[in-house]
């Protein structure tokens, strides 16, 4: 078909679609009506699709074209294992719906371009794919079957994705039945055919130790090793400090610091001072200076920007750096001259910053500290214990210091509940692995005076630093926490009246309003509430989860959750990427380097890097939690049949949700709820039994029997026990 008569076949189909008397009408239909020689009816297919994607046309549900609304989105889709889909469009408050054959081919995590459907009275927006833009996936990891002596199937751990993928013999690479495996998409596959594949890559039988772990890590695409290269880049830049590293630098090794983490740490990034006059404080945070060793544009420096974060996993770390520089020259190891970064605070008794300095420096730490050697010390200061100790094991030297850090981290905290900061206190895990990687334990991580002044003093020295840089207005990268969606606050309002609690609509000056926005200081109350209530948990994790996601940007809109209106990450360069390049904005200024050719260069790079330093972060965030949820399934695995009391912390159409007291949280199926007939009342967000009038609700305690553990789905089916 020419040119000419390509247009003109256009602007009769928009001409005929715009009339006011055009009824929908299938291809077909349309190509008769048209009058669209056989011939030309592949041609005249790719014109409908051409004016879909230019928002002249659109699809209804069953197939029919008629006039469309010129808006063409493009997000990323998210599949479902029964074929349809959802597509993420950033800035849109609720994904677009997308039926099972309006899919367009593409695949789980594809970046698409989608047009909107007719509305209908369905509660979710409609959209059809029209473009496939880029594919979001090129590898699967999943179990391989062997079905023929000329191929087999890989089934993908990835739930999402419906479709198994087809490998040829030839490329097996010698897989066998149960083997983990890792495999190229050669093909996406359409319609009924199945996508296509070759094995990369077996990681090993499906039990043996490890495995199920490093399926993750490759499902995420994690790089796991560094390159040879790099390494070799690496151990040529971690010198020990020399008196040129030293020259222009403030020289803090005679001031008293220490570090504070766990047991096992082995990255120290961060070290603290404090000394006190009798009416001020003197606080020191001082940051491990990585930017001296890591160059921008270096090797090192591309591959922790490509990483963008370390990843902390059940049994391992893939770190952003180099052992070699995370655990070496650039950790903090007591006793060892090490560059840093140093912010020094002055604070007064009410918790207010009233001066401050940020440096290069030269520092040694006096004393490597653990959260609970500093947490035994002052409990036994407190009570009055440490003296009657062996002088030897006293601590002279650090307890005072000790003891004005637990004063000045008090009163930073009572500062911040007073402006309105949220503090979600709900027990996060720690699972404990034997030799094999198998779980022997969950355990509480515990929060105490230790950690508490580490948190504060951090929260200090980030506020401080990013104040100071946005008032010198050049580039820089915030960490931002935006107000939440009016919708989810009205769900979590409806909740916790069912509980009797409740949350007044403020303005940011704290004045009740009419309208849906919310000060944090409403989320702070109602914590404050529940504290100590069997409830505090469920409805801690409801509220948090009706929080939007922080995420790093260019632009300082403020943090909801801390109610400050400055925040940036500046206190973990070895592990976070952002850290690490505010670290050299902040060293550019400081020694006057900071051009309009450098403003300018920052300009272009932030954005991106910021936004690429988000999805990374929720990309290790995600393998975290599939990391956790694996090892509780095979935690509970050996106590099938054992009863456990829990409370329900969720409640749908198709069952409760109950968590135990170790976080492990376990679906009773709607049909286990035996002596009546249950339904779902969605007003009350209640399971109420139709004859007996007996109610199941969020944060109730229930009793409940493990059924089964399925660790291919990550799900535990558990009963009601004795109701």
């Amino acid at each position: 078909m020419q040119a000419d008569k390509r247009n003109t076949r256009k602007e009769m189909i928009c001409k005929l679609v715009n009339d006011e008397l055009y009824i929908p009408m299938k291809e077909k239909e349309l190509a008769m009506l048209l009058q669209v020689s056989k011939e030309d009816r592949g041609e005249f297919h790719n014109i409908l699709v051409e004016l879909i994607a230019e928002g002249k046309l659109m699809q209804t549900v069953r197939g029919k074209y008629m006039k469309g609304n010129g808006n063409v989105l493009t997000g990323t889709f998210i599949s479902n294992a029964k074929g349809f889909g959802f597509v993420e469009i950033e800035g849109r408050q609720e994904d677009l719906f997308i039926p099972e054959d309006k899919t367009g081919g593409a695949f789980h995590k594809d970046m698409v371009e989608v047009t909107l459907l007719p509305e209908n009275s369905g509660r979710r927006r409609e959209a059809q794919v029209i473009k496939i833009i880029a594919r979001g996936i090129t590898q699967v990891v999943g179990t391989y079957q062997k079905s023929s002596e000329n191929y087999g199937f890989l089934v993908p751990d990835n739930g999402k994705i419906g479709r198994d993928i087809f490998i040829p013999k030839e490329y097996s690479k010698g897989a066998v039945t149960g083997h983990k495996v890792v495999a190229e998409i050669t093909d996406y596959g359409a319609g009924k055919r199945s996508p296509e594949g070759k094995v990369t890559e077996i990681l090993g039988h499906i039990n043996d130790p490890g495995v199920d772990i490093m399926s993750i890590v490759k499902s995420y695409e994690f790089p796991v090793e560094f390159s040879e290269k790099l390494l070799n880049q690496a151990e040529r830049v971690a010198k020990d400090v020399s008196e040129k590293d030293r020259e222009g630098r403030k020289d803090l090794r005679d001031v008293l610091m220490i570090t504070i983490d766990g047991e096992d740490a082995k990255d120290l990034d961060d070290a603290v001072s404090v000394t006190f006059d009798g009416s001020l404080y003197h606080l020191g945070v001082h940051i491990a200076d990585v930017t001296n060793y890591v160059q921008e544009n270096s090797a090192l420096d591309r591959e922790a920007l490509l990483r963008g974060t370390s990843v902390y996993l059940v049994d391992r770390v893939i770190p952003m750096l180099p052992h070699v520089l995370s655990n070496g020259i650039c950790s903090l190891n007591q006793g060892q001259d090490r560059l840093a970064l140093s912010c020094l605070m002055t604070i007064n008794l009410k918790g207010e910053i009233v001066d401050y300095e940020i440096c290069e420096s030269v520092i040694r730490v006096d004393r490597r500290m653990s959260y609970t050697e500093v947490k035994n010390l002052l409990e036994q200061e407190e009570t009055g214990r440490l003296q009657e100790t062996d002088a030897e094991n006293r601590e002279d030297e650090y307890l005072p210091m000790l003891c004005h850090m637990r004063d000045l981290a008090t009163a930073l905290r009572e500062k911040r509940r007073k402006r309105g900061s949220i503090d979600f206190d709900f027990p996060e895990c720690k699972i404990i692995l034997d030799k094999d990687g198998h779980p022997v334990d969950i355990r509480a991580y515990e929060r105490n005076v230790a950690t508490n002044i580490i948190e504060d003093f951090m929260l200090a020295a980030n506020e401080t630093v990013a104040e100071h840089f946005y008032w010198l207005e050049i580039p820089f990268v915030y960490r931002v926490h935006d107000v939440p969606d009016s919708d989810r606050i009205r769900k979590l309002s409806a909740i916790i009246n069912n509980f009797g609690y409740y949350m007044k609509s403020v303005n940011k000056s704290g004045a009740k309003t009419g309208s849906d926005e919310i000060h944090p200081k409403e989320i702070q109350k109602l914590l404050a509430k529940i504290a100590g209530t069997p409830e505090e948990a469920m409805i801690s994790r409801m509220a948090l989860r009706s929080m939007k996601q922080a995420k790093y940007s260019v632009d300082c809109t403020g943090h909801f959750g801390l109610a400050c209106p400055y925040y940036c990450h500046f206190t973990s360069p070895i592990r976070r990427y952002p850290d690490l390049q505010i670290h050299r904005i902040i060293k550019e200024q400081l020694r006057g380097r900071l051009s309009e050719e450098r403003i300018a260069h920052y300009r272009g790079i932030l954005p991106e890097n910021a936004k690429h330093s988000s999805d990374m972060e929720r990309r290790a965030d995600e393998a975290e939690r599939e990391t956790e949820k694996l090892k509780k399934v095979e935690y509970m695995e050996k106590r099938i049949g054992q009863s456990f009391e829990g409370i329900v912390s969720g409640v749908t159409s198709w069952g409760l949700y109950v968590e135990l007291p170790n976080t492990v949280e376990g679906l009773v199926h709607i049909s286990k709820l035996t002596g009546d007939y249950y339904f779902y009342n969605e007003k009350s967000n209640e399971l109420v039994g139709e004859g007996t009038g007996r109610v199941f609700k969020l944060g109730m305690p229930v009793k409940v029997v493990i059924e089964e553990c399925d660790r291919f789905n990550r799900t535990i089916d558990m009963s009601l026990d004795q109701y």
